[in-house]
């Protein structure tokens, strides 16, 4: 049954005899219409947030110190010049858009926040309530209305959503609820899932939030480390005063830049070794070269030439001899 307007009929004028609505009317009736029209809308909004009311919506008050953080973290560290644009916002025209917190289950007193942290954070510097909504949602909904506020705002790095995915999965929530909560499909999950749990934690501390790197650069930083010689190379690179002295904006580009550089320098080609000595009182003199992939073997006498072919014709059984004996075999 369609509920009834609480304030419908607050306002409502007589009808007017058709013959008052004439061309001359006065700029003051006009004027006064117009104040009616406003009025109206106030009420209406007024009897939209009296029926938010009685379904259990309501806009509280509360203390910000009785507010206690998600336990499933979505952020990495703090946007300093974002909260203090919003405490100068809110210190102007207050707190419009409520946070969203439910009762905390261990203490009747306290409430648990879902989202709107960073609110919160505002109204304690501030000194000052924080408006909220208090819903006793179950830990799936929890997640999900997170997650999704969150998403709406697109505020959210590529790494902190996947750490956030990473948590969740960690505390037993499915991959449905972790799919819904953060609006992606299986295979942007499972690149998630990989990067945060492929590259050292010690790393992802290091380069933060690392606001605008896309998902490819985190996979292609992934793939980097998961060598083992890169990944000793970058934990020592995020632990430089060259690393360190950057804005954490820069880190990320110049950690990957570095292991990329040293990846691409191509081993120095070793000169291979050279042996020279005579046999038979120098009546054959003898040459080596071994590279490790081919040995050249030269000979240097009268009859070289019947020599060497005396050897070619044998090498054969020498060859087999070897793969039995090994160096030793033969004597």
């Amino acid at each position: 049954m369609a509920r009834k307007h609480l304030l419908a009929n607050i306002g409502a004028q007589p009808t007017k005899p058709a013959e008052s609505a004439e061309k001359g009317e006065s700029r003051v009736e006009y004027a006064r219409r117009g104040a009616s029209r406003s009025m109206m809308q106030s009420l209406d909004d007024l009897a939209e947030n009296s029926m938010r009311v009685l379904e259990g919506d309501v806009v509280v008050a509360l203390d910000p110190e009785t507010l206690d953080p998600s336990p499933y973290q979505d952020r990495i560290g703090e946007d300093l010049a974002k909260d203090q644009e919003l405490l100068e916002a809110i210190k102007e025209a207050g707190q419009h858009q409520p946070v969203l917190v439910r009762p905390n289950p261990n203490d009747s007193n306290r409430h648990i926040i879902v989202f709107g942290h960073r609110r919160v954070r505002v109204a304690k510097k501030l000194g000052q309530k924080v408006r909220a909504v208090i819903k006793p949602l179950e830990e799936i909904a929890h997640v999900i209305a997170q997650g999704q506020e969150n998403s709406a705002r697109d505020d959210l790095s590529f790494i902190e959503k996947s750490l956030y995915a990473r948590r969740l999965q960690e505390s037993g929530i499915d991959k449905g609820t972790i799919k819904s909560a953060l609006t992606v499909d299986d295979t942007l999950l499972s690149r998630m899932l990989s990067v945060a749990e492929t590259v050292p934690a010690p790393i992802l501390d290091a380069l933060g939030a690392a606001k605008g790197i896309g998902r490819d650069r985190w996979e292609d930083l992934k793939k980097t480390v998961q060598a083992p010689a890169k990944s000793a190379q970058a934990l020592e690179l995020v632990q430089s005063d060259a690393f360190t002295e950057l804005d954490e904006a820069d880190r990320f580009g110049f950690l990957l830049e570095k292991l990329k550089a040293s990846g691409s320098r191509k081993p120095k080609k070793q000169s291979p070794a050279e042996k020279a000595w005579s046999l038979s009182d120098d009546s054959v003199k003898v040459s080596t070269k071994d590279s490790g992939k081919a040995f050249t073997l030269a000979l240097k006498a009268k009859d070289a030439s019947q020599f060497g072919a005396y050897l070619s014709r044998r090498l054969e059984r020498l060859y087999q001899e070897f793969q039995e004996n090994g160096e030793e075999g033969g004597d």
